[in-house]
């Protein structure tokens, strides 16, 4: 009968793979079995081949593997002195550890080939993680974890379902959580120095580190006294130095003699593993953040970042450069970094001169149809809430959003009454704009000449983009009286409501933006 051994790899039968996977496990006489079966660790091995030998070679690493020397590519190699490197146990294993190393790689490759079916891919996953569990003496194996996610990250093809599954079955985990945001800040700074900005593979590396870091769930209350959940026994490092090392220098984890390091790593207090957290966290959020980052991409970072990222940072001011960066930009992108903005100045003591100015010259009829309006009425009222607004500032919005209202939709029109209602409530000193007689003239009225004379001249510049020098006190509301004969029955009625006088605060109530704030053709036609 021909030897199992002698067969071709592709040739060999489901049946026979077992046999040697179990003559590996019996005995060491067999351990010419070990590159046969990671021949089989293979995208193009046939699904049953790959499980059978995954197995055996798990069952096989889960043994030795405490017992094997510092992988070649180690830079914390202890020294060996020559007679033991003649020594053939000591060789043994060194061979084993890299037959070890292949395989760790052979199961990445399998991980991330888009030829892989879903339910193998699963499986090798757990296999993996397993080993991240426990292939480094009871401690987080984070050497083999980076190795994975830069492969995830750098990979040519996407790889959704492979990070959709780490985040689904592993972020519960506090320790799989911290060597993520290591790893992660680590890939962010790679990518940041490379020379491909813009690239069809940079801009794929970046969407994939954005998926990631965007599904690790925020670290949940604690009450001080219950344990948060661990993937692996050790919980995570408490010494500073390891927070510090490189991801190159983690393989270190691997010798034996790394025994007094590990007992360093005694269990942390639920306070001392928040704070740790939150460094991570903050680290690998601000190295993401300086990668030029895709509009599309962009766009999600700033939607969700008030509530997913700011009120889990250490230091939430840190992110003023960015936001003030994308404020500056304009148009969506503006409106969409209005909300982590307003909360830095609001919460965090961020001071930004021309914040007032940048949000006049948003105005504009794009911004009545834009996805993100509702929160930006919303947070345009906030802003303009202060009782220690200047006059020619509140007037000035109250006057743009006045001509506004002759040029949007009927919705539009319904959340521009409510702001200007709450402007002239708040700042009595703009009443002057819903009436002035012709003989209401100031100095500067007095020293016009010709037509910007004549009754009935506006001297409001709609076209000046510092709300200073639009002339908006010069001027009145005549735009908002013409709603009044509006064709839209909820909007003439509704400017009603500015004929009260609104300087008595206790005859009158605020208007709740919010009401407004999502109106459309389509809600407009439920209500009627």
């Amino acid at each position: 009968m021909t030897s199992i051994l002698a067969k071709k790899p592709k040739k060999m039968k489901l049946k026979e793979l077992k046999t040697l996977g179990q003559q590996l496990l019996s005995s060491r006489a067999h351990i010419n079995n070990l590159p046969l079966l990671l021949g089989f660790i293979s995208p193009s091995s046939p699904p049953p081949h790959v499980l059978e030998s995954l197995l055996s070679l798990q069952s096989f690493f889960t043994t030795v593997l405490a017992d094997l020397p510092p992988s070649q590519s180690s830079k914390k190699r202890p020294r060996i002195d020559d007679s033991a490197k003649q020594d053939p146990e000591f060789i043994y294993r060194t061979w084993l550890r890299s037959k070890f190393d292949e395989f760790v790689t052979l199961l990445i490759e399998v991980l991330i080939s888009p030829g892989t079916e879903d339910a193998l891919r699963e499986i090798v996953l757990d296999s993996f993680m397993e080993f991240v569990k426990l292939g480094n003496g009871g401690s987080f194996y984070s050497s083999i974890y980076h190795k994975l996610l830069r492969s995830i990250v750098n990979s040519p093809t996407p790889v959704d379902f492979l990070s959709e599954l780490l985040a689904l079955k592993y972020f519960k985990y506090i320790d799989v959580r911290y060597f993520t945001f290591i790893s992660l800040e680590k890939l962010s700074k790679a990518l940041d120095t490379k020379d491909t900005a813009g690239t069809f593979y940079m801009e794929l590396s970046i969407r994939k580190i954005h998926y990631i870091i965007s599904h690790i769930p925020p670290l949940e209350g604690n009450d001080g006294k219950s344990e948060y959940e661990m993937w692996s026994g050790s919980g995570l490092p408490s010494n500073e130095e390891h927070d510090k090392k490189k991801l190159s220098k983690a393989q270190k984890a691997e010798d034996k003699g790394w025994k007094a390091e590990k007992q360093t790593n005694t269990v942390l207090s639920p306070a001392s593993i928040a704070k740790k957290m939150k460094l991570k966290f903050t680290k690998a959020w601000i190295s993401f953040l300086r990668l030029p980052i895709p509009v599309n991409v962009y766009k999600e970072v700033l939607a969700t970042l008030h509530q997913a990222v700011i009120p889990h940072l250490s230091n939430p001011i840190i992110l003023c450069d960015f936001l003030t960066k994308s404020y500056d930009i304009g148009g969506v992108v503006s409106v969409m970094a209005l909300s982590s903005l307003f909360i830095l100045m609001t919460q965090h003591g961020l001071e930004y001169p021309n914040f007032y100015e940048k949000l006049y010259a948003l105005l504009s009829p794009s911004i009545f149809m834009a996805k993100h309006r509702a929160k930006f009425f919303q947070l345009l009222d906030s802003c303009l809430k202060s009782p220690l607004l200047p006059a020619y500032l509140a007037a000035a919005f109250a006057k743009k959003l006045s001509r506004l209202s002759i040029c949007v939709p009927p919705s539009g029109e319904l959340v521009i009454i409510a702001l200007i209602h709450n402007l002239l409530r708040r700042h009595p000193s703009i009443n002057c704009l819903v009436h002035k007689e012709d003989g209401d003239e100031s100095d500067e009225d007095k020293n016009d000449s010709g037509s910007e004379k004549r009754p009935g001249f506006d001297h409001f510049n709609s076209e000046e983009s510092n709300p200073i020098k639009s002339n908006a006190m010069r001027s009145s509301l005549w735009e908002i009286d013409t709603l009044r004969h509006h064709y839209c029955p909820p909007v003439s009625r509704f400017v009603l409501s500015l004929e009260n006088d609104l300087t008595v605060r206790s005859k009158t109530t605020e208007m709740d933006i919010k009401d407004f704030s999502s109106g459309s053709y389509a809600t407009i036609f439920g209500d009627e």
